[in-house]
């Protein structure tokens, strides 16, 4: 009897003892994996950053000179940045959208087809004025920030806006408010509510055709 059982706790163990060598063991993630930096002439993917990853896109930025430029040699400023385009003819808006990076909000306008409009950005004086029908705009912060693109359209042949939000509140570090305040006869017009007289700099990006604003916090 004793025999039995004796023989019996020992089968138990060895059953214990195999189901212990097959467990799997959770796997580890080293913690002196190097980062990996982000490719070159490339900038973060806009959108909120606690939802869009840093996905890179690709810059095709032209300069004066033909020599491609990156993020980094985009110059801030303060000052009217503009890049004259007369060649019908408009080029369809698509899409408003913001998000916010560590030390800047960014608004990025995308069009249909190839190439970008003209545009003209610079800071304006408030109140802002409707373009059809001249009334005040109002727009949160203490500067205003003026989009404005030629030739361009934000609607279809039809007559319908093909952005469906004319107001957005983003309510960003930098970036308060968006309101379009014009698009008619060949112009689109976006004023963006800063919370202060910020810095900011103009990318132009392909595929899709966008025209990125940053502003800094």
């Amino acid at each position: 009897m004793r025999l039995r059982q004796g023989l019996y706790g020992v089968g138990v163990a060895l059953g214990l003892l195999g189901q212990g060598c097959q467990k799997q063991e959770p796997q580890t993630v080293p913690m002196d994996v190097p980062a990996v930096p982000p490719p070159a002439r490339t900038v973060p993917r806009e959108g909120p950053a606690a939802t869009a990853p840093v996905v890179h896109q690709v810059l095709d930025v032209k300069e004066d000179a033909g020599k491609p430029a990156s993020p980094a040699e985009a110059a801030w400023t303060t000052a009217t940045v503009q890049k004259p385009r007369g060649e019908p003819p408009s080029i369809t808006l698509r899409s408003v959208r913001t998000g916010t990076h560590a030390d800047y909000d960014r608004t990025v306008f995308e069009f249909d087809g190839p190439r970008l409009p003209g545009y003209q950005l610079g800071y304006v004086k408030t109140p802002v004025q409707q373009c059809g029908s001249g009334d005040d705009v109002k727009t949160p912060g203490e500067a205003a920030l003026e989009v404005r693109f030629t030739l361009a359209r934000a609607h279809d042949d039809q007559g319908q806006a093909t952005v469906a939000q004319r107001s957005l509140k983003p309510a960003l570090p930098s970036l308060l408010g968006l309101e379009r305040v014009c698009d008619f006869e060949g112009e689109v017009t976006w004023v963006l509510g800063t919370a202060r007289r910020a810095p900011f700099r103009v990318l132009e990006l392909t595929n899709p055709t966008r025209l990125v604003l940053d502003v800094q916090h």
